[in-house]
């Protein structure tokens, strides 16, 4: 079986084939410089010498013949560290064809990952073929192999079963399509998403603060709210919280870990359950998501212990922020990883790998915490409308 790199580079040679197809009465000379021309993605991408040999096959002398042909000509121009920038855009005259699987169509987060794709998609003029894998584990391998028979170009999944990891990401793998994996790793595919592990601390550092703000540090119980299915990776944040928490409080009390499906109700659920069994009063909360913490704030609002509890989410959703603006909310912040941004970084990439080139296989989304001291600056927009809209408006 060829390595990945060498599939990548055949396929994106392939790709370049069928752009310019070889018909009656075309000139050799005239088609490889088109062929050069598109590997400019626009007039802002430079690239050397030795990177248009290697995406685009030609010999090296023929491609300098090219390049410096194409630069006389005005279509290219030289810039700085032996580098070539294009003065045009070129339509494709063949469109690539992208297979997206999301991870579900009816969670804020999901959807607006879904939205930032599909406007990314556009823009590069990219054909995304939508597939839904309903927080299914059945469902994300039907897509997998549907995509596969597809023969799509590149393929995104965001499921969230880790142990499907390599059963998916050797399906890609064997039919040659490159694959980017959305917050769970696949292997063999170029990952983008949360960085766990400073995500978490950042959220132990928080929970610390507000531990030493509203009791003098002092803490009965830390409560994570995990998620078994999505594995091992997302488990850094808690766990990253945790270490955090214990290496600036070492006198805090037990933990406490409750599995949950990732929402709102089976994280109200688990702490339900778990308030008929403490006499704890000083809590501290973390979570997978948003929607989960959200579901566990509820239960302490129901059982009247609000205020033996502080917490802090993940991901910033429209319900989260509208939480995080009321005065006698307990949730100290969320970090917001920006959804709505992942599609045009996630397109970026796919550019790269369709074109052969290198990549690093990880590659993190920003993140930032919300807080009630700065959330009307980073979500300004929220006041355009009315928060219940908005979430209607996330959520599909």
């Amino acid at each position: 079986m060829a390595p990945p790199s060498q599939n990548r580079h055949t396929r994106a040679q392939h790709i370049i084939a069928i752009i310019a197809m070889n018909r009656p009465y075309q000139l050799e000379t005239v088609t490889r410089a088109c062929e050069v021309l598109r590997l400019f993605r626009d007039e802002r991408h430079d690239l050397t010498l030795a990177e248009v040999t290697e995406m685009s096959g030609i010999e090296k002398t023929a491609a300098f013949r090219l390049l410096h042909t194409l630069e006389a000509s005005g279509f290219l121009r030289r810039v700085e560290g032996r580098r070539y920038r294009s003065n045009i855009t070129i339509r494709s005259r063949r469109t690539v064809r992208i297979g997206y699987a999301a991870q579900a169509s009816n969670t804020p987060f999901s959807d607006a990952v879904t939205r930032g794709i599909r406007g990314a998609a556009a823009k590069h003029e990219f054909d995304l073929i939508e597939l839904d894998n309903r927080y299914s584990a059945s469902s994300a391998l039907r897509n997998a192999e549907r995509l596969v028979a597809e023969r799509v170009d590149l393929a995104i999944e965001f499921q969230t079963y880790e142990r499907l990891g390599a059963r998916i990401g050797t399906k890609f793998t064997d039919a040659g399509i490159p694959l980017i994996a959305i917050d769970i790793p696949h292997p063999g595919a170029t990952y983008y998403g949360i960085d766990n592990f400073r995500v978490g601390h950042l959220i132990g550092q928080t929970l610390v603060r507000a531990a030493r703000s509203l009791w003098h540090g002092e803490v009965d119980e830390v409560v994570l709210l995990e998620e078994s299915a999505a594995g091992s990776l997302p488990r850094l944040r808690l766990e990253g919280a945790e270490r955090t928490i214990r290496e600036a409080l070492p006198g805090t009390g037990r933990t406490v870990h409750l599995n949950t499906r990732g929402d709102f109700e089976t994280g109200q659920d688990a702490v339900r359950r778990h308030l008929r069994n403490t006499a704890a009063k000083r809590t501290l909360l973390a979570s997978i998501n948003d929607p989960t913490i959200l579901g566990a704030l509820r239960a302490f609002q129901e059982a009247g212990r609000q205020d033996l509890c502080a917490a802090v989410g993940v991901g910033a959703v429209p319900e989260a922020r509208e939480e995080i603006r009321r005065t006698d909310s307990r949730l100290i912040g969320s970090v917001a990883v920006f959804p709505e941004r992942y599609g045009q970084a996630i397109m970026e990439i796919a550019h790269d790998l369709l074109q052969g080139r290198n990549v690093p296989p990880a590659h993190y989304a920003e993140h930032e915490l919300i807080t009630a001291q700065n959330i009307n600056s980073v979500y300004a927009s929220d006041f355009l409308v009315g928060p219940a809209i908005l979430a209607r408006s996330q959520s599909g």
